[in-house]
């Protein structure tokens, strides 16, 4: 099967399932069908041993689909419009769509615009959001981001592993902007400068 079809086949057939996708951008991910069975969303947080109280993030197609499920006012919309898609997570507060279940307990939620063909082909294909988490197990302090040592690793965890090419091991830049005020929560590949912080000032 070409790599179109192992796409299609994982969108369409085979989820909800947990499955892992190694990208050249910011991201190595576990990803789940965001309205699958909540077994999927549980198995994430088991993989990743994190409660409720860590942002799983939606991988949205647009900004339209995060105006869906997450609240977004004038400024938000136009912070997230000039920084994705890329490599940037958004802490957001959840719309009504979102399951309660999924929600922190401020009732906010994570959401991303990925820059990379293979989620985005999978999410042209699904129609919905992908629920995801950065790859870190709970043993090691970087994000796995080679698909043999997820495979070492995952293998009896994982429903599939997308090998999308190998990547480096820069995570995303995890912004909260739910707020008056951005609040930076992780800096990683997404430049920080566009939110009014200093990169001299966290070191």
């Amino acid at each position: 099967m070409d790599v179109q079809g192992i796409v299609v086949y994982i969108a369409v057939y085979a989820i909800p399932v947990v499955f892992a996708i190694t990208l050249h951008e910011a991201g190595h991910a576990y990803a789940a069908k965001f309205f699958g069975d909540k077994a999927a969303m549980e198995r994430i947080r088991r993989i990743r041993n994190v409660d409720e109280r860590h942002h799983l993030t939606l991988m949205c197609r647009d900004l339209s689909e995060i105006g869906q499920f997450a609240k977004v006012d004038n400024i938000q919309f136009r912070l997230i419009k000039a920084n994705t898609p890329g490599n940037y997570t958004f802490i957001l507060r959840a719309s009504r769509d979102v399951p309660r279940r999924l929600l922190h307990p401020r009732h906010t939620i994570g959401v991303r615009i990925p820059d990379h063909v293979v989620p985005l082909a999978l999410l042209a294909e699904l129609g919905e959001p992908l629920l995801s988490s950065t790859l870190i197990l709970p043993d090691h302090g970087v994000a796995l981001n080679d698909a043999e040592e997820i495979r070492a690793h995952l293998d009896h965890q994982l429903d599939a592993i997308i090998d999308a090419g190998p990547c480096g091991l820069d995570v995303t830049t995890v912004i909260d902007i739910s707020g008056d005020r951005p609040v930076l929560l992780r800096e990683g590949k997404g430049d920080i400068r566009p939110f009014g912080f200093v990169k001299a000032a966290l070191h």
